[in-house]
């Protein structure tokens, strides 16, 4: 089990009080939550996962935890047992002591399209919203991050990055089972947040960017991403059904509309660092991920379009600070 100690010491250093007070409570409801019929499985698998001391570990370039020689054939067979047991595995790639995940995302080309735009995270306390099983956390941590705080209420992906860490060792990285939601309003104290693949889920996305913004220190920096479609100022998308077979999908701006958002609420230094359309080579099945993927999702004669006739995902890039 994570111990969260130096967690709650560090939001209280770093003047989140309020929150270091009330977190035990949030994580004790969260993992009781018996909507998480699989919980016990899940923990069981985390539980039964070896002891092992990895001297090679990059995070840096890739998250690769030890080397293949490190263990035998059999240890191997039982590590790779534990793991895909926690199918489906959603976001990375992994390299775990030889063991290739190979996820249904490779998550890695999006960090290769921001990293080169952000400010540096060395030093800094960091916030990733909806960060899945943790990937990014840990190439953040990697780049320099004093403090990666994770939050995604989706708790195979909480498991997933619990047996990552205990494969890794102790480190000032955590993902837990919460929402932006429970984060106290005007917490200001991260110098960066990430919010990515999120905004296109809620309801209401000016509300999610007050949000975020209110997760940041004055000056502190915001890296959003999300799903946009091509237009103008005037051009916002809000499917009648699913999008991409997508039941939770609300909002598909334009990038100048996106823009206009972060501005009406208070962003500043807004900049546009990306426009990439999603390839099915960077989302699809895997022997990881099994279930049905983009190709599944688009026309299987356009693939410009989904599978309802609309615009096929492009992702874009957003970057910007606050006073």
């Amino acid at each position: 089990m994570i111990e969260y100690t130096e967690l709650y010491k560090a939001l209280e250093v770093a003047g989140a009080e309020q929150w270091a007070r009330i977190m035990p409570s949030q994580l004790e409801r969260a993992f009781a939550n018996q909507s998480h019929g699989d919980l016990p499985r899940w923990q069981s698998l985390v539980d039964q996962l070896p002891a092992l001391l990895a001297d090679d570990i990059d995070l840096l370039n890739q998250v690769r935890v030890g080397r293949e020689h490190d263990l035998s054939a059999d240890q191997r067979q039982n590590l790779y047992d534990k793991l895909i047991g926690l199918h489906p595995w959603r976001k990375g790639p992994y390299e775990l002591f030889g063991i290739n995940i190979d996820t249904e995302w490779r998550s890695d080309w999006k960090w290769d399209r921001l990293s080169q735009h952000i400010s540096p995270l060395k030093n800094r306390l960091v916030l990733d919203v909806g960060c899945g099983n943790g990937y990014h956390c840990l190439r953040m941590y990697g780049a320099g991050a004093k403090l990666v705080l994770g939050v995604d209420p989706t708790m195979l992906s909480v498991m997933q990055f619990k047996a990552i860490r205990k494969l890794h060792g102790e480190a000032p990285v955590y993902v837990l089972p919460l929402g932006i939601e429970d984060v106290p309003l005007e917490t200001k104290v991260f110098d960066t947040v990430f919010s990515m693949g999120v905004l296109y889920h809620r309801r209401s996305p000016m509300e999610h960017l007050m949000e975020l913004k209110g997760c940041l220190r004055p000056g502190g920096e915001l890296i959003l991403e999300t799903l946009i479609v091509d237009g103008d100022v005037n051009t916002v998308l809000v499917p009648e059904n699913r999008y991409a077979q997508m039941r939770n999908v609300w909002f598909l701006p334009s990038t100048e509309m996106l823009m206009l958002w972060m501005r009406r609420c208070g962003f500043k230094n807004i900049r546009l660092v990306n426009v990439t359309k999603t390839s099915v080579e960077e989302q699809r099945s895997t022997e990881w991920m099994q279930f049905h993927s983009l190709e599944n999702f688009l026309d299987k004669d356009n693939q410009d379009l989904t599978c309802e006739g609309l615009p096929a995902p492009i992702r874009a890039i957003v970057i910007a600070e606050v006073d």
